[in-house]
């Protein structure tokens, strides 16, 4: 973070009190929460957002001691602030909830002890249930991300995202996850498991199928860089960590060319992984272990996406099903 004015895209406009508690705050999340990068890097975009409004109402930097004054009504003029320019209500509700966590810190810390934050209810998100795509159409995808030379592009890009790609599908793993292993931790030959590194620093051990393995084989048969053991296993044109954001690009070319639906994304995979896995016998811990979910009512949800495709099929094929009433 930084103090040095607004028109920096990282500017954190706050007194230098206040900048020293959120940088505390920060590294309090990271080595005794152990928060990841992403979920570290949303919470404090949604802290300096707070601290852009505050510097628009105060018409300067906002203090601990300005913290400390806050009513329930700034909080919800901060909300409908933000609700006015698009903001979903999943968004808003992690603001809402890093927010609280900021002020619960400084309280801890003795620095002020306001609850007006606590006193604002979290917006409401609506109910959704996760999008997989069919075995078929998960198979078209896969099959065709490897296809990079139809794309104009080396050879050894569609080595690495099909690589990529099935170890979402074929082993569950967050796109964070995945482009976060290690070229030491490349899940190749004579093991058949791998040791991953979820959200809050949890490990899980996933098994890999043959199919991962050899397409990793060949990625990196392939890859015109020197990968060091300590390095990035999936890198970018130029060498670099390969950024989430080229995946996201490649779904979404691949959606229109294989007409998948708009729910199509890398994490769509993942979700599809789950379903897929339940729809054949799997139990639900042992996919809550998989998955590396904290909570088995994280992987509940997944029973209501094969609810929706057993009443599907059985509206199909039953001689009856139209007479079915509603549930």
């Amino acid at each position: 973070m930084t103090g040095e004015g607004e028109d920096n895209p990282g500017a954190f406009p706050g007194a230098p009190d206040a900048l020293r508690a959120a940088e505390a705050w920060l590294g309090f999340l990271a080595k005794e929460r152990g928060y990841s990068k992403n979920t570290l890097g949303a919470y404090e975009r949604d802290i300096r957002q707070f601290f852009v409004f505050l510097h628009a109402q105060l018409s300067r930097p906002a203090s601990l001691g300005d913290l400390n004054r806050l009513t329930p009504q700034d909080m919800r003029a901060f909300m409908a602030l933000r609700r006015s320019i698009g903001t979903c209500s999943r968004s808003l509700s992690r603001s809402i909830s890093a927010l609280r966590s900021f002020f619960r810190f400084l309280e801890r810390a003795e620095l002020l002890k306001n609850r007006s934050v606590l006193a604002v209810a979290l917006p409401k998100v609506p109910f959704s249930i996760p999008r997989p795509l069919t075995v078929a159409k998960t198979g078209d995808l896969l099959a065709e991300s490897g296809e990079a030379h139809k794309r104009g592009q080396a050879k050894w890009i569609g080595a690495r995202d099909n690589a990529v790609l099935l170890l979402l599908y074929g082993a569950g793993l967050r796109i964070s996850e995945a482009l976060n292993l290690a070229r030491r931790d490349a899940p190749l030959p004579p093991g058949d498991i791998l040791r991953v590194t979820g959200k809050g620093g949890k490990q899980r051990i996933v098994p890999v199928l043959p199919i991962i393995q050899q397409a990793v084989e060949r990625y990196l048969a392939h890859c015109p860089f020197n990968l060091t053991p300590d390095g990035p296993l999936f890198v970018g044109v130029k060498g670099g960590r390969l950024s989430p954001r080229i995946l996201q690009l490649l779904i979404a070319r691949l959606r229109e060319a294989l007409g998948l639906p708009e729910t199509a994304t890398p994490h769509a995979l993942r979700h599809s992984f789950a379903t897929h896995l339940l729809g054949n016998g799997a139990d639900l811990r042992s996919i809550q272990e998989l998955l590396g979910h904290a909570s088995l009512s994280t992987t509940q949800i997944y029973t209501e996406v094969d609810r929706e495709a057993l009443l599907r099929t059985y509206d199909r094929a039953h001689p009856r099903a139209g007479a079915r009433p509603p549930l």
